[in-house]
């Protein structure tokens, strides 16, 4: 068939995927697979001998168990974070330490955390009444608030997992998570601030006044004493990246053959349990729940209710995920690889530089034309694993470490949100912004901070590359 041209079956595939999101409106989920299954039929025959829908379900399959247990404990963890105060706490902390004159940052910073096991949308909705109530004792800088939430959430919902797309990019690049982590915070920190920059350009440049917003209620603000301590509510944050970063850590040291060798081997077998990152979101689901239980002195079968609509927002976002990875494995077995590779071959020494743009520029066509960053992040890392994969590994053909072409993809995802990603419309709706306003304000703002962490991707792989 068209096994002998793979660009072909890759245009198909694409096309696909767009065709049955924008055209047909159709769930990423559906359009994934039906992308997958299309590429295997017009691929070449397994060497093993599988048979062409088979080989699309045990792709499937293996990418639900890479991610499928994160993805659905992190939905449980932000829920509870939610519902039990916990995210209030961090975001009164924050506003009290930086003060009214810096709310911005306040809000960028509360945004920037919580985006980490908080959904983008329930981070904009959580503090969205604190932007609204700055501007009645203010009455001014309504766009700066809403902007630095935007800049906060919009970054490490990116760039940071455990949020779907940046998970499954470390996945299928071959990311160490506790690396990915590291990372793609040091990505998102000068984009933050460069977003906040711009957020105060567009907010002199705009004077726009809060309007009400039928459809929102501000829900009401609980009182101290109803929220747990601080530490506690950074808990269920800061104890999972610990544990995950504890095996990184110790994992570079004997790598690299640096400190007490005989000590970091002993516990490397102890460490690879604690930092694996379905036993480190486990214990801080357990810790959530706990909190949960105890702030709000709930039942278990109201526990129980809660967990389950957080799993019902996981498990979508499990499906999409693990669909984009049936699709990348199914590129693969077409040979886009070696195509890829023959392309590059008479320019070896740019190779590395090349493939960050192209990450860089496929997310971006993806995002402009389906609107998801998620589904963005996935399919081009899918696409790009498929490439990778039949390169030779061992010399790492990228001359860097792949996390850069992870945060190059997350940046290309930013860039050109307009009327149908459903950020721009809970940007827009939520804050009483007009279609108009929206566009001169949340697009350009994500596309600055795209380009910025793009920029600092490139010179972190020049300057250190990690291999």
């Amino acid at each position: 068939m068209l096994e002998n041209y793979p660009f072909v079956i890759l245009g198909i595939g694409i096309a696909i995927v767009i065709g049955m999101i924008i055209f047909l409106r159709i769930n990423a989920f559906l359009a994934l697979i039906t992308a997958a299954m299309a590429v295997s039929l017009l691929g070449p025959e397994s060497a093993e001998g599988i048979n062409r829908m088979k080989r699309v379900a045990i792709a499937f399959g293996d990418s639900v168990s890479g991610i499928g247990i994160v993805i659905a404990l992190a939905a449980i963890i932000g829920k509870c974070m939610m519902d039990s105060g916990a995210a209030d706490r961090i975001v009164r902390t924050f506003l009290k330490a930086l003060g009214e004159k810096n709310a911005s940052f306040a809000l960028m910073g509360s945004g920037f955390v919580l985006a980490v096991p908080v959904f983008f949308d329930t981070v904009f909705y959580l503090l969205i009444p604190l932007a609204r109530s700055l501007y009645r004792s203010t009455q001014r800088n309504y766009l700066l608030y809403i902007m630095a939430i935007a800049a906060g959430g919009a970054i490490t919902h990116t760039l940071v997992p455990p949020t779907p797309g940046p998970l499954a990019m470390a996945e299928y690049l071959g990311v160490d998570l506790g690396k990915m982590i590291f990372v793609g915070v040091l990505v998102a920190l000068p984009a933050a601030f460069v977003g906040i920059l711009y957020a105060k350009f567009a907010n002199h440049l705009m004077d726009i006044p809060m309007r009400d917003v039928a459809e929102h209620k501000d829900p009401d603000p609980l009182e101290e004493h109803e929220l747990p301590s601080l530490i506690v509510s950074l808990l269920p944050i800061v104890l999972p990246v610990l544990m995950i970063t504890s095996n990184t850590l110790v994992n570079s040291l004997v790598d690299a053959q640096i400190g007490p060798q005989k000590f970091l081997t002993s516990i490397g077998p102890y460490t690879s349990i604690i930092g694996d990152a379905n036993f480190a979101l486990l214990i801080a689901t357990a810790i959530s729940l706990i909190i949960l239980f105890r702030q709000r002195s709930l039942t278990l079968l109201q526990l129980s209710a809660s967990v389950e609509q957080a799993l019902m927002s996981g498990g979508v976002i499990i499906l999409i995920t693990a669909g984009g990875g049936a699709f990348g494995k199914m590129l693969t077995v077409a040979q886009i690889g070696p195509a890829i590779e023959a392309m590059f071959s008479s320019d070896s020494g740019g190779t590395g530089l090349t493939f960050l743009f192209l990450g860089f520029g496929i997310a971006a066509l993806l995002k402009v034309a389906q609107g998801s960053s998620t589904v963005a992040m996935i399919t081009t890392s899918a696409m790009l694993s498929a490439m990778l994969t039949t390169t030779n590994l061992e010399l790492n053909p990228l001359g860097f470490d792949p996390v850069y072409l992870a945060t190059a993809i997350g940046a290309g995802s930013l860039i050109g949100s307009w009327m149908n990603d459903s950020g721009f419309w809970i940007f827009c709706k939520m804050s009483g912004l007009t279609e108009a306003e929206a566009l001169k304000s949340w697009t350009p703002l994500l596309f600055v901070m795209g380009c910025t962490s793009m920029a600092t991707t490139i010179l972190l792989s020049i300057v250190w590359p990690m291999t």
